[in-house]
């Protein structure tokens, strides 16, 4: 017997932030390997029934919805809740913007694992990465439906039924969890992706 595919997907990519340590810059338009950290990550789910782009407007290709979290920069649970607005589908793929080294073959992992609530990447020091991430858009939606002032996405998450992937890049390649928050992070980012 065939192995069952997954059930379509709705991506839903966190591109807000202010990026201080990085000077203010738009962090997910930032260059790692000839292309925006945005794109790599647009690019890891380009088999999803929509991508949603939750930031300030900036570039994206066709087919790709901006949307805008209340109040703007206001952190990754209102940007969470933006996010799924229209969400039609019954899985949600949550992504970081600022992931240029993800892989379709991670969201394909990630949508594989997911039994219960959830399924996030464990890094290889044993933390959650939180916006990496496969979710029952249900149990996602009544969790931030629930929320009450000020709440931070471990604390949205910690009720919620989740399994975790542990998951090995290949050899010489950086992991999917790889972000940019400080030009230090960058510019190993970038010294990671080899010359052409």
């Amino acid at each position: 017997m065939p192995p069952q595919q997954p059930p379509p997907y709705t991506a839903v990519v966190l591109a807000g932030g202010r990026a201080a340590r990085l000077g203010g810059q738009a962090k997910p338009q930032l260059v790692v390997g000839g292309r925006t950290m945005l794109a790599a990550v647009l690019d890891a789910v380009a088999d999803a029934a929509e991508r949603v782009v939750v930031g300030p407007p900036q570039p994206v290709p066709g087919g790709v919805r901006v949307v805008r979290e209340q109040p703007p920069g206001g952190g990754p649970v209102p940007a969470l809740r933006a996010g799924l607005a229209g969400v039609g589908t019954e899985v949600l793929v949550v992504l970081a913007g600022d992931l240029p080294f993800v892989t379709s073959e991670v969201v394909r992992a990630l949508r594989a694992g997911l039994t219960r609530d959830g399924v996030l990447v464990v890094d290889d020091a044993g933390r959650d990465q939180y916006l990496l991430g496969a979710w029952r858009t249900a149990a996602l939606r009544a969790a931030v439906d629930d929320v009450r002032g000020p709440t931070s996405l471990r604390s949205l998450l910690a009720p919620l039924a989740v399994d975790r992937l542990r998951t090995s890049p290949a050899p010489g390649q950086p992991p999917p969890w790889t972000d940019c928050d400080t030009p230090a992070d960058l510019a190993r980012a970038r010294a990671a992706v080899p010359p052409e």
